[in-house]
């Protein structure tokens, strides 16, 4: 997925595995950065399975992460989970 993504990769698209994520800043921009990397992908004869595909999200959750367009944060429910760890009862 490298690869293929290269030409795209840190100027609108992160690839982690099989994950594919495309960031821009406004919606015409993104319909144009979706269709390239999506003609990509039909190029090499790969494609994506629609109902895991989600578009135009203001707001996604990608590896442990929340990314928005007030930044990047620790998803909230990995802190919690963290928090709420008991504390050792024994030295073993």
């Amino acid at each position: 997925m490298n690869r293929i993504s290269r030409p795209f990769l840190d100027k609108f698209v992160v690839v982690f595995i099989d994950d594919i994520l495309i960031y821009s800043k406004t919606q015409d921009e993104h319909a144009e950065h979706l269709k390239s990397v999506l003609g990509v992908l039909t190029e090499k004869k790969l494609y994506v399975k629609l109902s895991k595909c989600e578009f135009s999200m203001d707001e996604v959750q990608f590896l442990e992460h929340v990314i928005s367009a007030q930044g990047i944060a620790v998803d909230p429910a990995k802190v919690e989970a963290v928090v709420k760890w008991e504390s050792p009862k024994s030295i073993t």
